[in-house]
């Protein structure tokens, strides 16, 4: 094994070397922080291991930018929870990753610190909004990052890049120093090369933790009871993620559930009536709430003024959230987008109540190329409509690599029940297992 020194030596010198633009900052003191990882008799289940954090999470004395103009001053003044206790399993930050402006987008081209590279489909996007956690496992630039899911954007890249990739269950992992898009979806979770390094650091950052009133007292000790052995297991396929997606992918994913069935687990067909009712109800969810944590950003208190420098997206956002959160329209548009969230929320229960996980895509059609501008942005928004029905309901959800249609990855998603993370992860294991 190689001392901390020489892991993250070798991956600064990487980063160095790369053109996929997946890092925002590198932090200067890895190197020290590594050598004082090196020095300890004891060490942690991330030790010595090369940490990439998306850019919304605070890590004390890096810049936690958002990719955005907005906040390219602001440093953070203290860690995120998810920091402490990746320090405190000896894991080094190497460095700040870049992002779709405020987690505002599925392609990683808003960023005003320019777009993500792709390095498993050169010239298509790498997916969105945690492009450079993607990427940078995908360049093999670090061993495990972190990003942030409020709709995919965790599983989107993921599945885009062909990396594991992994949204928690809803208050498993602490929120406190993750800049909001929007506070009653978002969730922290990891990337890594394997479904192993994905479990280990999901065992690190999850659990209770005071400062919060939405986290759960829950964690099973992931990597620890990692078990392939899916035998006797009912897998659910939805019958309408066919419908949605590109018969190309469906064909990936068909032969992904087939390895499934052959390691013994049972597939049974659910449904999901209302699944493409969870777009609207997710984007006029996500408008109000991204209107509302965006108001602190006016100038006064940290960088400059939102609205004065922000992107397209990021302000189409906050205009259409402040025009739905009027009093004469709040009762059209997001109180019945909460009624809508809780019968798609209580659909996908009633799918996965006879079933261990739901498998299926991850993301319905093929990344576009980078420089395509999509104009229209309900196009660039039905990215996310195999993956926002996880967040509108709180279940976790995986994403390990299917195959490859056109040279290009596809991800197969596998969704559980609230706080089911550790079937989702076996099940997971398992594939990687028949895919090799």
């Amino acid at each position: 094994m190689p001392s901390a020194v020489e892991n993250v030596s070798k991956y600064l010198e990487r980063i160095e070397k790369d053109k996929t633009n997946s890092f925002i900052e590198i932090n200067k003191d890895a190197i020290r922080d590594a050598k004082a990882v090196d020095k300890k008799p004891k060490k942690g289940k991330l030790a010595g291991l090369a940490i990439a954090i998306k850019s919304n999470i605070n890590v004390r004395g890096l810049h936690a930018t958002c990719a955005s103009k907005t906040l390219e001053s602001y440093v953070a003044g203290y860690d995120a929870t998810v920091i402490e206790r990746i320090k405190r399993e000896d894991g080094v930050i190497i460095g700040m990753t870049n992002m779709d402006e405020f987690a505002c987008g599925s392609s990683g081209e808003t960023s005003a610190f320019g777009h993500t590279e792709n390095p498993a489909a050169k010239g298509r996007i790498p997916g969105g909004s945690s492009s450079g956690s993607a990427t940078s496992i995908a360049a093999n630039l670090c061993d495990i990052s972190l990003g942030s899911d409020t709709g995919g954007s965790i599983r989107n890249p993921a599945s885009h890049c062909g990396v594991v990739g992994f949204k928690p269950t809803y208050g498993l992992v602490p929120r406190y120093g993750l800049i909001d898009l929007a506070m009653s979806l978002d969730q922290i979770g990891p990337f890594a090369r394997d479904v192993k390094g994905a479990a280990t650091m999901l065992e690190v950052i999850s659990g209770f933790n005071v400062k919060e009133g939405t986290t759960l007292k829950a964690n099973n000790g992931y990597a620890k009871n990692l078990n392939p052995d899916i035998s006797g297991y009912k897998i659910g396929v939805v019958e309408e993620f066919e419908r949605l997606t590109d018969h190309k992918i469906t064909k990936e994913i068909d032969k992904s559930i087939k390895k499934l069935e052959n390691k013994g687990a049972e597939i049974v067909e659910v449904s999901l009536p209302n699944l493409e009712a969870g777009l609207p109800t997710y984007y006029l969810t996500v408008f109000v709430e991204f209107f509302s944590a965006t108001r602190k950003f006016d100038g006064r208190r940290y960088g400059k003024k939102i609205e004065d420098v922000c992107g397209r997206e990021v302000l189409r956002r906050i205009l259409l959230g402040k025009y739905i959160s009027q009093k004469e329209f709040t009762g059209k548009y997001y109180k019945k987008a909460l009624q809508f969230r809780s019968l798609i929320k209580a659909e996908v229960l009633e799918a996965l109540k006879d079933v261990d996980v739901i498998a299926g895509p991850t993301v319905p059609k093929l990344p576009h190329k980078l420089g395509g501008e999509i104009k229209d942005p309900l196009v660039m928004y039905a990215y996310d409509v195999l993956t926002v029905p996880a967040n509108l309901a709180g279940i976790p959800a995986g994403v390990i690599k299917a195959g490859e249609v056109e040279g290009v990855p596809v991800g197969l998603q596998i969704q559980g029940k609230p706080l089911g993370e550790q079937k989702i992860l076996n099940v997971m294991q398992a594939f990687e297992g028949a895919a090799k």
